[in-house]
């Protein structure tokens, strides 16, 4: 899967959050999409530091003097040596040529620090831009859904305001378990979500919080242990039910009303479906976000671009029924292990001098349980640390599919110049250029034009969303994208190897 904003726009890399220890000048920062005007900035929400590399670029240039210098050698002795040492001297100018290659990414390392305390101090929490989170997964059995639940738990307990918030749940394979699995979830996300901040839990995947055994502290209060008994003892039902409803059948439940879209499902063919789970109808900051199931539409006829296209799909979904001008999508298997990792983004996104600085915000990817000293490189630390760093400091790391935080309007098209290729040669955005583009549907298309004009028009999410069902399933299908700039133009392109 590629994504159109990685050619163009600079991105910039979460990295390790530490306190600031100085003072720093006035940065201004840019209001985005008309949100309510910010208190002025003292400080930065974020800077960006150069990383000491002496003794590395002294080996590289060491390396290249010495690479040079068997260039020159071959060169000056072709004639002696015949064609050996021309096929030598092809092999070593190309290795030369890909080493200098992997040196400049690495020249100029550099790392962010963000200041999320100072994010509250400049922005009230009802002037914070609403994030649309994107949850994907395909098959129950490859894919277990205590896994996708736990990561929908991770995000839906973050330290952000819950009316700020709307997850929406892929499912390509339109599995009654998976749905059976979030509803079950939702449920007891109302327990897990109020302990988590509460209690200040870090780490705010259930299976991964009660894997570890509870060290004795000073706040172990008997308040404390008694909830966490309890919530464990919930987590543990809700496992055991999910399992069960795995490994023997859900059938029975296919009777009641939530379940009846599922009654006649082929696999690879089958109708839309939304349902919204969870809904924040009184934009209670401190409640639950919004949860909605999302099957696109599948048939054997049409081509379904695999990640790609749910991807499209769900950023044309979530623009139906939400809107919110930034996004973040997550594969089912990946939990967020820090519940200030909004408040860090948005540090990135609305620090910014001005919108052309950044245009994504890439997390890294950590796995956990890895052997000790990671002596297969799983860890992935060459990756994000050395190649990571330098990277960043050029331009930005590109995207890798997951743990992304997206503005919208990138996605729909959008240049850092500000150019827009939907736009007619007068520059504006008409109803025709826009319908040629997103498509026909007129709730989309007017969210869109809205989002790209610099006017989002919705400062919370919306609390309707079941009236906007309707709207949502119809970009949801499968023959919506002909004749329009989908997959080409617009969001992530259809190419032809896909994830």
């Amino acid at each position: 899967m590629q994504c159109l904003l990685c050619k163009e726009w600079p991105a910039q890399l979460l990295s390790p959050i530490t306190s600031p220890q100085t003072t720093y000048t006035i940065c201004p920062t840019s209001i985005l999409l008309h949100f309510p005007m910010a208190k002025p900035i003292s400080s930065p929400l974020h800077e960006k530091f150069p990383q000491k590399n002496t003794l590395h670029r002294a080996l590289d240039l060491t390396i290249f003097f010495l690479l040079l210098s068997l260039l020159a050698y071959r060169l000056l002795s072709l004639k002696n040596n015949g064609f050996t040492w021309l096929l030598a001297f092809l092999c070593e100018s190309w290795f030369t040529f890909i080493w200098i290659l992997n040196v400049s990414t690495k020249w100029n390392p550099v790392s962010y620090k963000t200041y999320p305390e100072r994010l509250l101090q400049c922005y009230r929490v009802d002037e914070l831009p609403p994030v649309d989170m994107f949850v994907t997964t395909a098959d129950p059995m490859l894919e277990p859904p205590i896994i996708t639940v736990n990561t929908v738990l991770s995000l839906l307990a973050v330290d952000y305001p819950a009316n700020k918030l709307s997850c929406y749940v892929s499912d390509d394979g339109a599995s009654p378990l998976t749905f059976y699995a979030l509803l079950e979830a939702s449920k007891f996300a109302k327990l897990w979500v109020p302990f988590c901040k509460k209690y200040g839990i870090q780490t705010r995947a259930p299976f991964r919080y009660f894997s570890r055994e509870l060290l004795p502290s000073h706040d172990n209060s008997t308040e404390f242990l008694q909830e966490y008994r309890k919530i464990m003892d919930e987590y543990e039902e809700l496992r055991r039910r999910i399992e069960h409803a795995t490994l023997k059948s859900i059938s029975h439940e296919l009777s009641t009303a939530d379940f009846v879209a599922f009654s006649n499902i082929k696999k690879g063919s089958h109708p839309t479906i939304i349902k919204v789970i969870l809904e924040n109808k009184e934009s209670r900051s401190d409640g639950l976000p919004h949860l909605v199931y999302v099957s696109r539409e599948k048939d054997p006829k049409h081509p379904h671009h695999y990640k790609a296209g749910a991807m499209n799909v769900l950023t044309r979904v979530s623009g139906a029924m939400t809107n919110a001008p930034f996004m973040l999508n997550v594969d089912c298997d990946m939990y967020a292990n820090n519940p200030q990792i909004f408040h860090h983004a948005m540090c990135l996104l609305l620090g910014s001098k001005n919108e052309q600085d950044c245009g994504f915000v890439q997390s890294p990817q950590c796995f956990y349980d890895g052997l000790k000293d990671d002596p297969f490189g799983n860890q992935l630390v060459v990756l994000y640390k050395y190649l990571g760093s330098g990277i960043a400091g050029l331009q930005g790391p590109t995207y890798i599919g997951t743990g992304c935080f997206h503005r919208r309007k990138v996605i729909y098209g959008l240049w850092p110049d500000g150019r827009m290729e939907i736009k007619g040669r007068s520059g504006k955005l008409t109803d025709e250029r826009i319908q040629k583009t997103f498509g026909n549907s007129k709730e989309f298309t007017k969210t869109a034009a809205r989002i790209l004009s610099g006017l989002s028009g919705i400062s919370h999410c919306p609390y309707d969303l079941l009236n906007r069902v309707e709207a949502a399933q119809e970009v949801a299908t499968c023959s919506y994208e002909y004749g329009t700039s989908w997959g080409t133009k617009v969001s992530c392109k259809y190419l032809e190897q896909q994830e």
